[in-house]
């Protein structure tokens, strides 16, 4: 908790005291952690639609009664305090305000959103979690505290769920790339196509309708050429009513082979395409048709270097990518160390050692050196399951 006399940016260095030592104003209320987890469920429904902004939820509070709720609208604007705010109204003045992330203290686009709680005449903020960007980084709850409102930090267990759920928009500002989540389709051994190479469709329905939630989460999905010529795929989210929430479309393309006539260059113009190419490359009829072709540096092995991918992805905004490549694309992604999550739906089949695996090489000599996961979750989707990973240092 930030007291009356402290530095609000030491304690959000710190991260001092839980809402569970407010106090003896605040004794009776033991609702915070409810108001909070409101706001989170709240700044989800941004993800995948906010990028380059962090996906914020704001839940204003008074005397027992939420009065205004808002999250980060598609594009990052308006913000989510400001939502809550003119829904709240007058309602508003000697009210608290719960928010998933430290509200904003520059001027942008937006005036700053720590000024925007102040007018309003909030009397106190609780705050999940700091925002690391150098812009913001303790000043918002600075300016909030040197205005006179009482500012409070959420507990460990709920600052957690708050990095989790924008932990794409973190690894952007402390990393300068997007959180990679890798997305596969596979059987029980591991083959994601047979030696003839027909994989569709590996999963069913119900499967295949949680891969296109999950584009709808991100701000952007990868392929690489091979699976774009090989598939002609739309990576777009066919969900009903979710259309407008396909994520940009990445491919890597050294050579800049993707065809003019396939589905992809076609829905440029409804859907951002952005092709990751070598140096000199160019095609002004896939220009035409919308696509936006970005020359980055080859890796030793001819193929775009992926380092350099994720620093221009970063760069443009995103926060959230999505990997959907083959066997070459994903291997290169494991091998660079860039997976920070694995989305695994397995069917109940076995193809056997003539498929294609999931992996090519990743030439190990040692098993400390193998890329290691932990389990999160496993989902049932019909027949098949869906078992999240997340990557361990």
């Amino acid at each position: 908790m930030i007291s009356r006399t402290s530095s609000a940016k030491s304690v959000v260095k710190r991260r001092l005291k839980t809402i569970d030592a407010a106090p003896p104003e605040h004794a009776a209320n033991r609702s915070d952690r409810d108001y909070l987890a409101l706001a989170l469920a709240l700044a989800a429904r941004g993800q995948g639609n906010v990028w380059p902004n962090p996906a914020v939820g704001c839940v204003v509070e008074r005397d027992g009664i939420v009065v205004g709720r808002g999250w980060t609208q598609p594009g990052g604007r308006p913000h989510a305090e400001t939502m809550a705010l003119q829904q709240a109204g007058n309602r508003a003045a000697g009210a608290t305000a719960y928010v998933s992330l430290e509200p904003c203290a520059h001027h942008g686009q937006t005036p700053p959103c720590a000024e925007a709680l102040i007018a309003a005449g909030i009397a106190r903020v609780v705050i999940a979690a700091p925002d690391p960007d150098t812009r913001v980084d303790g000043r918002g709850a600075e300016m909030l505290h040197a205005a006179g409102l009482q500012v409070d930090w959420a507990d460990a267990g709920i600052a957690a769920a708050a990095e989790a759920l924008n932990a794409g928009f973190l690894s952007k500002v402390n990393r300068n790339r997007p959180l990679v989540t890798l997305k596969l389709a596979s059987t029980l051994d591991g083959r994601i196509a047979t030696a003839g190479g027909e994989s569709q469709w590996i999963t069913g329905p119900e499967a295949r309708a949680r891969g296109h939630l999950m584009r709808a989460e991100h701000d952007a999905i990868l392929v690489g050429i091979g699976t774009a010529l090989a598939d002609d795929p739309e990576l777009t989210c066919r969900l009903p009513g979710l259309a407008a929430r396909s994520p940009v479309r990445v491919v890597l393309d050294s050579r800049l082979r993707l065809p003019e006539g396939g589905r992809l260059a076609r829905g440029a113009g409804a859907h951002p395409l952005w092709l990751l190419t070598g140096p000199g490359q160019n095609s002004q009829a896939l220009q035409d048709r919308g696509a936006e072709i970005l020359p980055l540096p080859l890796g030793a092995d001819g193929g775009i270097d992926l380092a350099a991918a994720m620093t221009c992805l970063a760069g443009r905004g995103i926060t959230r990518l999505l990997v959907e490549g083959g066997s070459a694309v994903t291997t290169a992604f494991l091998s660079a160390g860039l997976v920070d999550n694995l989305a695994w739906f397995r069917a109940p089949g076995v193809i056997g050692g003539d498929g294609l695996p999931v992996f090519g090489d990743l030439d190990l000599t040692a098993l400390a050196n193998m890329p290691r996961f932990k389990s999160e979750t496993i989902e049932s989707l019909g027949d098949d399951v869906l078992e999240s990973y997340v990557h361990q240092a």
